[in-house]
């Protein structure tokens, strides 16, 4: 099994991407650490004990940034896109458990130093928890395994601006320090997630199952769908970015890779955009091309 620290800012695909996770043998996962993102750190740690309370599983959770590495503190300001409470609409009541005490981002440093060359760190947020970490502790950096993050449009064009993707655009700046890092990433951009589709048919087959959190699902993720529906009309389902990501780490096979340097804008009209150059150093590995319907394939034989 593989160890994983889980970096969530919890709102719909990030609930889908942790299902995933939770139902998958080849991952042991060590905790989930939260991040302001699709909506803020204190809701994105209640929406994960949540979701832990729905599959019925237990893990610890973490909570971490609630601002940006320079520019101050986030709200979250995707409910247009997972709803108010960032689950669909869907959160009748609080979870029972609660986070544990530990700072996200000390809980990464811990991890990654009690089993070095060991943990695959999941990034499907704004990168700075993980900023946070290697700036504390730059001395993790070649003792980290892998780290498989959601995020950048290094091809393509954003869906948070015309350049930028949405986890990056969020904290450009922790973004930046991660990518020069020298951390081993792969980069699960809009180049790839936006080829995938779970088709809003399948929301059917949940609800047939008749189980609590099959409901659960569907009832978010049919949100979630509307919301693509408006922006792209006669599409018929959602992008599964964020279970991009727990699939690759599960089998990397799903992805063609190009290692390229990969440089985050800071500034100006085009900040949060992800500039792939296959020239400088360091590199990571930047996903190109997926087999969407083998990924889905695997997705949904776990998910529920």
């Amino acid at each position: 099994m593989k160890p994983v620290i889980f970096d969530v800012d919890t709102g719909i695909d990030d609930a889908l991407a942790m299902a995933y996770a939770l139902n998958s043998p080849e991952l042991d996962l060590l905790g989930f650490t939260t991040c302001f993102g699709n909506v803020s750190v204190v809701e994105a740690t209640r929406n994960t004990l949540a979701v832990l309370e729905k599959v019925g599983k237990q893990v610890p959770v973490y909570m971490g940034a609630k601002q940006t590495l320079m520019r101050g503190e986030k709200d979250g300001n995707s409910k247009h896109v997972h709803g108010e409470d960032g689950l669909g609409n869907t959160l009748k009541k609080a979870p029972m458990a609660q986070a544990e005490s530990k700072f996200a981002p000390d809980f990464m440093i811990e991890q990654v130093k009690n089993r070095p060359h060991e943990i695959t760190i999941i990034a499907v947020g704004p990168l700075t928890n993980l900023a946070l970490a290697i700036k504390k502790a730059p001395e993790i950096i070649p003792l980290v395994k892998e780290v498989v993050i959601m995020g950048g449009a290094v091809k393509v064009p954003g869906n948070a601006s015309p350049y930028a993707e949405a986890n990056i655009i969020a904290d450009p700046e922790a973004a930046e320090v991660v990518f020069s890092s020298g951390l081993p990433v792969t980069l699960v951009g809009l180049d790839v997630t936006m080829k995938t589709l779970l088709p809003k048919t399948k929301l059917k087959e949940w609800r047939a199952t008749e189980q609590k959190a099959a409901k659960f699902f569907a009832d978010m993720t049919e949100f979630y769908i509307e919301f693509y529906e408006s922006n792209y009309p006669g599409i018929g389902g959602c992008a599964l970015h964020d279970p991009l990501a727990v699939g690759i780490a599960i089998d990397p096979s799903f992805v063609v890779t190009e290692s390229m340097n990969i440089k985050v804008v800071t500034e100006g009209e085009e900040v949060g955009r992800t500039v792939g150059n296959v020239e400088d150093e360091p590199k990571i590995q930047v996903c190109t091309e997926v087999e969407a319907n083998r990924f889905l394939d695997h997705f949904l034989s776990r998910v529920i």
